[in-house]
Formats: C-alpha cells, structure tokens, sequence
C-alpha cells in the first residue's frame, strides 16, 4: 500500500479544551490520505485516556510527555517522526472543513511552493470570521532587500545602522467570508500562521528544526523569514478553510487548562521569545516591540483575570480588583514559570546521566 504524501502533527495550543472537538473533525473532513501523529503534552487525565483510546482505533502515533512543552518543541517531537514529503502543522483547537487538506496539497504540488497555508478564521459560526488570510511583516523596500539579501535600510542613529525594521500586518481580519469570499484567491504571501500550514519536509533537512528559543510568539514570522532568506516561495491557498476557536473571548477556561495557559503565556516566554527573535534577525527593537513588551501578560488579564474579576465582584467591572489581581497574578506566573523550568532541568540531568551510564568511557 502506497504511503499518504502527508503527515499531520497536532499539537496543543494553550488548553485542551477543544481537542476532542478537533480530532473529530480532522476525521470527519479529511478524506485525502494522511498520516497522523499526535503530540499530547501532559493533558488533563480524561483526555489522556481519550487520546490513547482513539490512537489504537485509528492507527495514529500518540507521543505523550509528562510535562508541558512549548509549540516549538511539540512540533519537533512530531517532526522527528515525519517520513513523509510534506508535514502539515495544527493546532489542537482547530476545526476543518471539507476538503482543506487535498487544496492546499495541490497549491504545493502546482506551485511548487515550500510553505502553503488556508484560510484561518476566528470563532463561531464556522468558517466565518476571518482571522489570517496571510500577511506582511516588512515595509515593501525592506523586504525587496531582505529577499535579495543586499542588506537593510539604514535607520537613524548608528547603533541601528543595517538593522531591519519589521512591523506586522495581518490581511483580512475580523471581515466576513461571505462578503469577501469570491475576492479571495491563491497568491503568494509574507507569512501563514502555524495554526495550520503545509512545509516540505525537506526544508528542515536542509535548514534545520524549528527554533525552540521561540517558546511563545513569532515562531510563524521566524519559519517565514527562514524560507524566503532560503529562496522558497509561501502560499495562501483559500479553498482550503480552517477555523480556531481559542482566539479571546473564548469560552471559560476550565481549571485543569490553567497551568498549562499560564506558562504557554507567561511574560518570561513571551519576553525571552521576542528578545530571542530580535537578536537572531538583527532587528530594530522598535515600537513595535516596546508594544509587545508593554502588552505582556494580555491573554491572561483576558481569559483568567477579568473573567474572576467580575465574578467576585458579582458581574461588575472592578478596575481596583482587576489590578489588585494582576499584581497576584505576575507572581503566580513568575512561581509556575521557574517551577516548570526546574522540572525540565532536572529531566535533562536525569537524561544526560542515563546516557552516560551507558557510556562510561565519556564520563572521563
């Protein structure tokens, strides 16, 4: 039997709320041959079982861990399994729709394109509410520069002198498919989010794994300037449609979800991501940026903050409550994020010295 051309790796975004929801509809809408390998970081116990129950009656991969992992490591645990030409990245909150899979199959096979992405929409109904129809993240010059790899734009001041200055623009948000739809075609774009996107797997043989010092955020704009610095092409293919569905204001977050929320957006991550993300691209630490850092902690204050906010203070807005648990909330984060470092610290230790014991001679 002929082996599918396509591998899929679902990993967790930052809850596990909607998982089984998803893994439902990947069965449901994907009639083109595919493999599945499913990446479960240490969810909640009913899923567990859920997932390992489901990985024998379909023939999946269920590679589990024990504790949490960032996106990045989650999608290189699964991409170190991938055999196949190409490898198509999901989150687990995300719902498919008829024949998402076999179109942008067929945009990489026409274009010959090295990244290929669907349309991704935001909340219900289904297939609505656009999220990402692709985007920008240069102004035009410095892109043009940043592709023929001629050097950048000189900034004012001299400490920025060759140093690129990168913004964000995301096409299409928040309009309605309905109203734009026949509007929408297949073209080459900046960047795809990963809640969903095709890469061929022969681009990370050439270029390497995912960058696992992107924990948080940009991870898609860092897999984006990868390929084009590398000469391949990004596509928007909108035939294919997929919708998310833990975009704020997403239903309560349920309390077996909350650890993990909380270090998925702790400000260390998303801190250490962006300066990560600076550094390696020599980017101008702009205001872009400073927004960012400004910002840090938003989804909490959104998702777990606010919601307990009104709840005590019987459905009212309560700005001194809401601050009081901000301030609670940064140390809780702080405690949870250093917690969860030592328990990988400690697996690395327990790691190195199972391997060396079964290498004595390297101990000397």
């Amino acid at each position: 039997m002929k082996k599918p051309q396509i591998t899929i790796v679902v990993v967790p975004r930052d809850r596990f709320y909607f998982a089984r929801e998803s893994l439902e509809s990947l069965y449901k809408n994907t009639k083109f041959p595919f493999d599945l390998i499913y990446v479960d970081n240490n969810s909640p116990t009913k899923l567990r079982r859920y997932l390992e129950k489901q990985a024998k009656e379909k023939r999946f991969q269920l590679v589990q861990t024990d504790y949490y992992l960032s996106p990045n490591q989650a999608r290189n645990l699964g991409l170190a399994r991938v055999q196949s030409k190409y490898v198509v990245f999901v989150d687990n909150d995300v719902i498919f729709s008829l024949g998402w899979l076999e179109a942008i199959y067929n945009c990489a096979e026409e274009t010959q394109a090295t990244v290929v992405g669907p349309l991704v929409c935001q909340h219900t109904p289904l297939h609505e509410i656009i999220h990402c129809a692709g985007g920008e993240y240069l102004p035009t010059e410095e892109y043009d520069r940043f592709v023929s790899d001629r050097g950048a734009v000189p900034l004012n001041g001299s400490e920025n002198k060759g140093k690129w200055h990168i913004k964000e623009k995301i096409y299409r948000q928040t309009e309605r498919l309905s109203e734009i739809g026949d509007r929408l075609q297949r073209q080459p774009t900046c960047f795809i989010e990963f809640h969903c996107v095709l890469v061929r797997t022969d681009f990370f043989k050439r270029f390497g794994f995912l960058d696992e010092g992107l924990s948080c955020t940009k991870e898609y704009l860092d897999l984006a300037m990868t390929v084009t610095k590398a000469g391949g092409t990004i596509y928007l293919e909108p035939r294919s449609i997929v919708t998310f569905l833990s975009h704020p204001p997403a239903p309560p977050l349920q309390l077996s979800d909350i650890p993990y929320f909380m270090i998925r957006w702790s400000n260390v991550w998303e801190l250490a991501s962006l300066k990560h993300f600076a550094k390696k691209w020599d980017l101008v630490e702009n205001e872009y940026f400073k927004r960012r850092y400004l910002r840090l902690g938003w989804r909490r204050k959104i998702e777990i903050i606010q919601p307990l906010s009104r709840k005590l203070s019987f459905g009212l807005d309560n700005p001194f409550l809401t601050n009081l648990l901000i301030k609670i909330d940064r140390q809780i984060n702080r405690y949870l994020t250093d917690r969860h470092a030592r328990i990988l610290a400690n697996r690395d230790r327990k790691q190195i010295k199972t391997f060396l014991a079964r290498f004595p001679l390297l101990e000397n």
